[in-house]
């Protein structure tokens, strides 16, 4: 068990409160195969001279403003196949998947113990965020349609490459610090990555490693304290400090 003085967590997904494979082999194929579709039925929509924004957002990201649809379509497959976080990559595959969780074909992966765990802490006092390469659409549905219900009344807000940037650079902790006005001593961060720890740790963050027990990678997070489900982890609310003298 390891017990933090800290108002705030802020939680990775894959690997940490759901299973990176079934994002690997559920959620990616799901969206892998619907792309092309997805596109046809923006363009219909918009009318057959409109340039869909989602096109836009890949030609920006790729550098290439002569892509075309098949060839944005082709790059979004190898960026899936060679987990490529791109934001356009990530705003494609959550509008995408929104459908299948809204017609239930899909729904998010939550380790058992990753309720209670979070609703405890929600009820000492702690605010609980997340902070995933999926867009917060995605994030946001995961949770609203886990396996174990719906569990985004627990969570106080989401963070993502477009708001936040990406998770090994300390500067998106920095800027997550600021939009939820946590000190960074009272805020720590639950990842299976360690070099993600290391940039929140670089920010002034606490850090813990998870590593579930079906971890081909080991028991521990180099460099991190780590813990095996997230109901080992004891997060405490810092008492008030002293009033300023009037």
């Amino acid at each position: 068990m390891i017990s933090l003085s800290v108002h705030t967590v802020v939680l990775d997904i894959e690997g940490t409160t759901g299973s990176a494979g079934h994002v690997h082999d559920v959620l990616f194929p799901y969206a892998r195969e619907r792309f092309a579709g997805w596109f046809a039925d923006r363009r219909s929509a918009a009318g057959r001279s409109a340039v869909p924004d989602a096109l836009e957002a890949v030609r920006a990201d790729a550098g290439d403003p002569a892509l075309t649809e098949a060839d944005a379509v082709a790059l979004l497959q190898r960026w899936t196949d060679d987990d490529v976080k791109m934001p356009s990559l990530k705003t494609v595959q959550a509008a995408i998947w929104a459908a299948g969780y809204a017609d239930a074909t899909l729904t998010g992966h939550v380790y058992p113990e990753v309720p209670r765990a979070i609703a405890t802490w929600r009820e000492h006092g702690i605010g609980v965020h997340i902070y995933s390469s999926g867009s917060v659409d995605a994030q946001r549905n995961w949770f609203t349609y886990s396996n174990h219900g719906d569990l985004s009344g627990l969570l106080c807000g989401y963070h993502d490459l477009t708001t936040a940037g990406g998770k090994r650079s300390a500067t998106s902790y920095r800027k997550i610090t600021a939009a939820i006005g946590t000190a960074p001593r009272h805020t720590v961060f639950l990842s299976d990555v360690a070099a993600e720890l290391d940039a929140a740790a670089e920010a002034g963050w606490q850090t813990v490693g998870v590593r579930r027990d079906d971890d081909p990678r080991g028991p521990d997070v180099p460099g991190h304290r780590t813990v095996a489900a997230l109901d080992q982890l004891r997060p405490t609310a810092p008492a008030p400090g002293p009033a300023a003298p009037g």
